[in-house]
């Protein structure tokens, strides 16, 4: 084998035969490490104590205390502690609010300006890294006057000025976009695509639409075929669930559904076929018929028919209106999907199916919609979009379980929920139902945390499509 290197001390290239350089410093987690955790408290202790005097006699609060609270480190080559960084959820229980603080930050005093600035930057992104993995949607840090140009430089926006310990400082905000990337991927296209497809509607962007001339509402649902080939009985299921809470968001009562499904072998066709089989008898949603295609890349897509004589429509919310998040909060997390689909209807008998899926119809709120591939936020923005309204969601209201990350929740498919608007909550059987937001005339949504401050998840119309012709006609 010919030595590039070689090749070029031949030819003169100015190359020098050197080993990698060591890195100047790690970032590492010092959890479990007593070590560095006392060597970081003292490098706080030199600088806010005894330096800047910001503290009396310590600058340990509460945060040091918790559990939840991560410390983020700068090890140098010889093991010195030259810097370090907390991250930590900003209220007590909030873990599953998606509301994460860093604090704390440190350079250690010997280090040269432009050392302590490198070291101070990475350890700035690994905490954000920290805080994007724990689930935050917030993630904020109270500086100094001073480091307000260098956290601008590393991408935070300034909030508002603030008074810590006495001294002027700043509220910075790192931005997150998970709740507008997840809408971009999934429903952003929509607009374009259908522009020349679809009519004007009082249905535009439902969850399904009335037959004209019938009482009959139709709606129809594709699984991912990834999902489909790696977890087939899983994929039978939810095409089932989905469409079963289609129809139930527009107040239908099931009527049955066809399947078109394709597979690589008849035993590959089996295994999804299964999961069609419980999901029907779980939700009450018979199969009529269908297509199945052999020796085919993994498809699958059901379509659902219901019955009632008045739909409810997604678009059907005014400014003002309240919002209702109903969940089922039981259940976990899908082996191989966790952060990402909640299962949550595999254990529920059919009654409690039953009790879930006529709620909408029993409350008739002015809209519904079916929480699905959008997410909570996402989905509260499509209603919203339909109804020619944005919305502001308070987040310490959305019914949502132990120990999952509100980054997590907001954005997963959480097997059963709804958004609706109007006074009601829903009576969904084992479901929790509760006000936790309103429809505003400002578009996009806006999420309330619980120290008042507001934060935009997403800035426009989730779809593209717009408003209803019932809501044009309205306004």
């Amino acid at each position: 084998m010919v030595d590039l290197l070689e090749q070029l001390e031949r030819v003169g290239a100015p190359y020098e035969r050197r080993a990698p350089a060591a890195p100047a410093f790690l970032i590492v987690d010092a959890a479990g490490d007593p070590t560095r955790t006392a060597a970081y408290r003292r490098l706080r202790a030199a600088a806010f104590v005894d330096e800047q005097a910001l503290f009396a006699r310590h600058d340990r609060d509460h945060h040091d205390e918790d559990v939840r609270t991560k410390v983020l480190v700068a090890v140098g080559a010889d093991g010195a502690v030259l810097g370090g960084v907390r991250v930590h959820p900003a209220v007590a229980e909030g873990q599953g609010l998606g509301w994460w603080q860093g604090s704390r930050l440190v350079c250690a005093p010997g280090s040269r300006p432009t050392q302590r600035a490198v070291i101070g930057a990475a350890l700035v992104r690994a905490a954000c890294a920290v805080a994007l993995n724990a689930g935050a949607l917030r993630f904020d840090a109270q500086v100094q006057e001073r480091m307000e140009t260098f956290f601008a430089r590393l991408g935070w926006t300034r909030v508002r000025d603030l008074v810590v310990a006495g001294r002027p400082h700043v509220l910075m905000r790192f931005p997150i976009d998970r709740i507008a990337q997840l809408a971009e991927a999934t429903k952003a296209p929509l607009a374009g695509l259908l522009d020349d497809v679809l009519t004007p509607s009082p249905w535009l962007g439902d969850d399904g639409a009335p037959v004209a001339g019938t009482d009959v509402v139709a709606c129809t649902d594709a699984i991912v075929p990834a999902m489909v080939e790696r977890d087939p009985a899983w994929a039978g299921w939810c095409a089932m669930l989905v469409t079963a809470h289609d129809l139930a968001a527009m107040g239908a009562a099931p009527v049955g559904a066809l399947d078109a499904l394709g597979a690589r072998d008849a035993d590959a066709a089996a295994r999804v076929v299964a999961g069609l089989r419980d999901g029907a008898e779980a939700f009450g949603l018979p199969i009529l018929g269908g297509h199945t295609q052999l020796g085919v890349p993994a498809a699958l897509s059901v379509t659902g028919l219901g019955r009632t004589a008045d739909p409810i429509p997604a678009g059907g919310g005014r400014t003002g209106d309240p919002l209702t998040i109903t969940a089922d909060l039981g259940g976990r997390w899908r082996p191989g999907y966790a952060g990402r689909q909640w299962d949550s209807t595999t254990h529920r008998t059919r009654d409690e199916q039953r009790a879930m899926h006529d709620a909408v119809a029993a409350a008739r709120p002015r809209a519904a919609k079916d929480i699905s591939m959008a997410g909570i936020v996402g989905t509260t923005g499509m209603l919203a979009e339909a109804s020619g309204c944005g919305a502001t969601l308070d987040v310490a209201r959305i019914p949502r379980p132990d120990g999952v990350t509100g980054g997590d929740w907001l954005t997963c498919f959480p097997g059963y929920a709804m958004v609706t608007a109007g006074e009601k909550t829903l009576d969904a059987g084992p479901a929790v139902s509760a006000h936790c937001g309103v429809l505003t005339t400002d578009p996009g949504v806006r999420l309330r945390w619980p120290d008042g401050d507001v934060t935009v998840a997403l800035t426009g119309g989730v779809t593209g499509l717009g408003p209803t012709t019932t809501t044009e006609a309205a306004a």
